[in-house]
């Protein structure tokens, strides 16, 4: 039988900030040294009272204008209880009945809601595995660096139907926030975690949520809603009863595993935090809408159509946009690579050339400007798109200007007509078989001329006049 798939995100991110959510102690994410960031409050000893991070709750606003949601002039914290080791207080501080940021979308997913709330500790289990269970004798240790930090919550309409939507949406708000400077969002460190809401039926209705933790990277996010999916159509199938749980992502198993049955808004007790007082944003200028969105850059999704407008092809100008160091490189290239035609051959060698070295260990010495005058190199022919790579390779290595890194390799295009002569009369003294193909009417035997004539000449011939040449001394 065939079932709806439903799915709904929650999404967590630790945003960017000095100091923690309700207290002066450091936010500091690359801290290995345990419970050296904490104070009383975080550790909520008797008698402490919080105070809120401004620039915390200015992130979320500003998340808010970029995603088109509504900003509440209202809001107000609420104490969400639940008895954790890793919840000192007994309850967590967060934001119920009036979220900051209502509605929006984005990758067109709408938006239900976007709130602030503090960090739990993070726990660590020796002796159990990813699914909880027991290895042998076992130790669990709680380190509170990570108690109080600033944590935007993303939630999702209910809106998305397959894993690769879900997937997508996910690494679009990831870029979004690092983007907006909001927040780092790096999955392996959990400054971003993703839970999945996933349901399945026979019509339009929804069927039994079930809430999936536990999910560390986007490849999971996809994985783990296409295995629910079909979990719970095995349970169906098998004429079985699905339950309202939260299961965890076992990423040795690739399967979800069962943690506990899922809890309501009723059984977290909310209430108004007593200890901090109401928001209201009328009340701060500096939140208004108007000053709010006069501070948000140029987002993920404007800055692929800007590229798009300059020439490039549209899986280039999302090569370039999805990441936020590629585009403030390229962007700099741009500040002298004019021209459709020139930004498109830039593009290209960034995409494929620039990209393919990045991922080896050598620390690149390529900057934008040295990058930007290899490409008017190109663009005047003075190198060859074999030259071009050779160049790139020298200067991705060493380093240098490369117009004098070409000249000091021997790759400087050569256009002098009577030394490529030589060396194309040389070629087709070495290969006469391929040059009486080609006299017998064999086109495709030009090409490989050509391209043994660019291999004698070290890749600095100029390929139009070889071929010319070629052809030339071909039917003499």
């Amino acid at each position: 039988m065939a079932y709806r798939p439903t799915i709904g995100l929650e999404i967590h991110a630790e945003l960017k900030t000095r100091t923690k959510m309700f207290c002066d102690c450091r936010n500091d994410p690359d801290e290995v040294r345990p419970n050296v960031n904490i104070c009383p409050i975080c550790l909520a000893h008797p008698g402490t009272l919080p105070k809120a991070n401004l620039q915390a709750i200015e992130h979320v606003l500003r998340v808010g204008c970029a995603l088109g949601g509504t900003l509440a002039d209202y809001g107000e914290f609420d104490r969400k209880s639940y008895f954790y080791p890793d919840i000192p207080k007994g309850y967590q501080i967060s934001q119920y009945a009036y979220p900051f940021v209502s509605g929006g979308a984005l990758a067109e997913v709408a938006i239900t809601r976007v709130h602030l709330e503090e960090d739990t500790a993070r726990s660590s289990h020796e002796g159990k595995d990813e699914a909880g269970e027991e290895t042998g004798k076992g130790t669990s240790l709680v380190d509170f660096n990570r108690a109080g930090v600033p944590l935007m919550e993303l939630v999702t309409e209910p809106v998305i139907h397959d894993a690769e939507t879900a997937g997508r949406f996910a690494r679009e708000l990831q870029l979004l926030l690092r983007t907006l400077g909001a927040s780092d969002a790096n999955l392996e460190k959990g400054e971003m975690r993703v839970e999945a809401n996933i349901s399945i039926s026979e019509g339009e209705e929804l069927g039994t949520k079930v809430e999936v933790k536990n999910i560390n990277s986007f490849r999971a996010v996809e994985r783990t809603i296409a295995f629910e999916i079909q979990r719970q159509a095995n349970v169906l199938e098998s004429g079985g009863t699905l339950v309202q749980e939260t299961r965890g992502w076992n990423e040795n198993t690739q399967e979800t595993f069962a943690q506990r049955v899922k809890e309501g808004s009723a059984d977290y007790r909310y209430f108004p935090e007593p200890d901090l007082p109401k928001i209201l944003r009328s009340e701060m200028p500096a939140w208004s809408d108007d000053v709010l969105t006069q501070t948000l850059p140029e987002l993920p999704e404007a800055r692929r159509t800007r590229y798009e407008s300059l020439g490039m092809k549209s899986e280039d100008a999302a090569y370039v946009a999805n990441d936020t160091l590629r585009s403030a490189f390229f962007d700099e290239v741009l500040t002298t690579v004019k021209g459709e035609a020139k930004v498109r051959i830039a593009a290209n060698y960034f995409v494929s050339d620039l990209a393919g070295l990045a991922t080896s260990d050598v620390e690149s010495r390529i900057t934008p400007a040295s990058f930007a005058k290899l490409m008017a190199l190109v663009g005047e022919g003075t190198l060859s798109s074999r030259g071009a790579k050779d160049t790139l390779l020298y200067m991705h290595e060493k380093g240098g200007d490369p117009e004098d890194v070409a000249r000091a390799e021997g790759l400087i295009q050569v256009n002098d007509t009577e030394a490529l002569r030589e060396a194309v009369r040389t070629v087709i003294r070495e290969h006469e078989a391929v040059a009486a193909e080609y006299r017998s009417g064999k086109d495709a035997a030009l090409q490989f001329l050509v391209g043994q004539s660019m291999k004698a000449t070290r890749g600095a011939g100029n390929p139009g006049a070889i071929k010319d040449l070629l052809i030339e001394e071909l039917s003499k």
